[in-house]
């Protein structure tokens, strides 16, 4: 009997790919016999890179780069094991390793300054390596720039009406006058992108990234009204410049309106991260013959239906008529909706009632022993089938 084994992390507790070693090791106690594979996999937040090459046996890339206030921050990305889709290497970038919300303190987020200035470095530091193809995670983000940070890494000039360049940060957009791109990197004409958006929200308005993300990063409701008239004149400009308006379109206000400027200066397609994760680590091809799945998430809720990795695993099983078992570090209200999507059963680890820091501590031996439970049952069932 073939198990194939396919979670995302838990949360602050457990990478996918321990989250997999753990259920595998609980299963083997009850069925030692059967044939698993483990695939740990991702829906493009964070835990993303270290999942892909996990399921790859890639490897991951250090480097300090430019942190959103501008200062030096410690970031890296990976660099998979397989060749991608494109036939080439693939590198997996976080955005918010370089210019994510936590390397800025509460009492100094400012989306005014803020810049992704650091994740085009990334970008730029794996170009170099030879990668030509990419895939990007958007979310986390400290910045509201719609990736003009981004795009001055890789080369392009934002000038204002002096012809001097702009500063960092979503407000200094404002001042935008000239957009010149005949310095950008000649490789990214060679490049591919795929970049993780789970969002819908256009660049501006009362659903745009100033107005609905830009609280979470520190922005008051006079920045808010600024910021997003600020991100209105960038796609002005770009517009001028030649680009497609792609200001209205699902996902351009994701991470700070990087949505925007993902499709502007890097020609991305954006589309669901579990989807992005499930066709770069082969996960439809590594279900063929087998018996059953097993996924999970840190916490299976009414949000998980909405494109979280439990659903795209399950989708791909259902498709080839397999059972999936999900079991997470707690079900919160809404869990029954997962069942009604298809999946066999659902179970969470945790034992008894206890605070957040003993259940994350616990976590490895919880999920361990639940699995052999699971195992238990499903032995039960196969004796009784003999």
């Amino acid at each position: 009997m073939k198990i194939v084994i396919a979670p995302d992390s838990f949360k602050e507790s457990l990478s996918a790919l321990e989250v997999a070693n753990e259920i595998e090791a609980g299963f083997k106690l009850r069925l030692p016999d059967a044939e698993y594979l483990k695939v740990p996999v991702a829906d493009g937040g964070e835990g993303t890179v270290q999942s892909m090459v996990d399921a790859t046996n890639g490897h991951l890339v250090e480097l300090e780069v430019c942190g959103p206030l501008g200062q030096a921050v410690k970031a890296h990305y990976g660099i998979l094991g397989t060749e991608g889709t494109h036939g080439a290497k693939t590198a997996v970038i976080e955005m918010a390793a370089a210019s994510g919300l936590h390397h800025v303190s509460p009492a100094l987020r400012n989306p005014r300054l803020t810049t992704s200035y650091g994740t085009g470095e990334l970008i730029i530091d794996a170009i170099e390596r030879g990668i030509r193809h990419f895939i990007i995670g958007l979310g986390g983000s400290a910045t509201n720039d719609g990736g003009a940070g981004m795009a001055k890494a890789l080369g392009a000039k934002l000038l204002d009406s002096a012809g001097l360049e702009i500063g960092p940060g979503g407000a200094a957009l404002a001042a935008l006058a000239t957009l010149d791109c005949s310095q950008l990197h000649p490789a990214l004409t060679d490049c591919h992108f795929e970049v993780a958006c789970d969002v819908d929200n256009p660049l501006c308005g009362e659903r745009g990234a100033s107005a609905v993300f830009g609280p979470q990063k520190g922005a008051t409701e006079e920045m808010v009204a600024e910021l997003d008239a600020a991100l209105g004149h960038f796609a002005d400009i770009l517009a001028q410049s030649g680009f497609e308006d792609k200001r209205l379109q699902s996902g351009a206000g994701a991470a700070g309106g990087m949505g925007l400027g993902v499709m502007a200066f890097l020609g991305a397609e954006l589309r669901p991260g579990i989807d992005i994760v499930m066709q770069a680590v082969g996960l439809d091809a590594k279900l063929e013959g087998a018996a059953l799945v097993i996924t999970g998430e840190g916490r299976i809720d009414g949000q998980t239906i909405y494109g979280k990795t439990p659903m795209g695993v399950l989708r791909l099983a259902k498709a080839r008529n397999i059972p999936v078992i999900g079991i997470a570090g707690c079900l919160g209200v809404g869990s029954e909706l997962v069942l009604e999507q298809g999946m066999s059963a659902i179970f969470d680890i945790i034992p008894s009632a206890c605070d957040l820091p003993k259940a994350l501590a616990e976590a490895r031996a919880n999920l361990q022993r639940t699995s052999s439970n699971i195992a238990a049952l499903l032995a039960l069932q196969l004796n009784n089938a003999n």
